[in-house]
C-alpha cells in the first residue's frame, strides 16, 4: 500500500496517467496527433507539449533554475518520439523531486511572478505544487477528450484506482 506524502502520491498519479495518455496517443499517426481539433492548444500533440512546458516551468521554480524561454503555446518538441522521451524523463524527475521535499519546504511562503498572467503574489509553496498537479490533470483531460474524438479511450483515470493503491 502507498504510504507517501500528497506530492509523492500526485507524482505517481501523474506518471501513471501520462503512461496511459501517451500509449493512447501512440495509436494515432503524426498527422492525427497534430490535427487542429479546435482545442485551446489546437491538437493532441500541442496539448501534450503544453503540459510538459508547464512542468518544466514549475520544476524550474521549485528547483531555483532558469525558466524556459519558449512562450506559452509554442511546441517544445515537433517530433513525437522526442516529446514522449522528454515526458518520461520529466515524470521520473518529478517523482525524485517529490521524494525529496518535506512539510517545512511546502509550508514556506514564496513570492513569484506569473509570466502568463503578469501578477506577483506570495503564497505557501504547497499551493504552487498543487497548481502544478492540477494543471497536468486539467490538460490531460483535454487531451483525453481529443483522443476520444478519434475513438481512443485512455482508460481509467480515477486516483483511487491507481495500481499502487490497488496493491498491483
Amino acid at each position: 500500500m502507498f504510504n507517501g506524502t500528497m506530492p509523492q502520491l500526485m507524482a505517481a498519479y501523474n506518471q501513471w496517467q501520462n503512461q496511459q495518455l501517451y500509449a493512447a496517443a501512440l495509436q494515432l499517426n503524426d498527422e492525427q496527433r497534430k490535427a487542429d481539433c479546435g482545442a485551446f492548444f489546437r491538437s493532441i500533440h500541442s496539448t501534450l507539449n503544453h503540459i510538459l512546458w508547464g512542468d518544466l516551468n514549475w520544476m524550474a521554480r521549485f528547483c531555483d533554475e532558469t525558466l524556459i524561454a519558449r512562450p506559452i503555446g509554442v511546441d517544445i518538441y515537433d517530433d513525437f518520439a522526442e516529446l514522449h522521451a522528454a515526458r518520461i524523463a520529466m515524470d521520473q524527475r518529478i517523482i525524485a523531486w517529490a521524494d525529496g521535499i518535506n512539510a517545512d519546504w511546502l509550508a514556506e511562503p514564496v513570492t513569484w511572478t506569473s509570466k502568463v498572467y503578469g501578477f506577483t503574489q506570495t503564497i505557501p509553496r504547497w499551493v504552487q505544487v498543487q497548481q502544478m498537479f492540477n494543471h497536468q490533470t486539467h490538460h490531460r483531460a483535454q487531451a483525453g477528450t481529443l483522443l476520444k474524438q478519434f475513438g481512443i479511450d485512455i482508460g481509467v483515470t480515477d486516483l483511487p484506482l491507481m495500481p499502487v493503491l490497488m496493491g498491483d
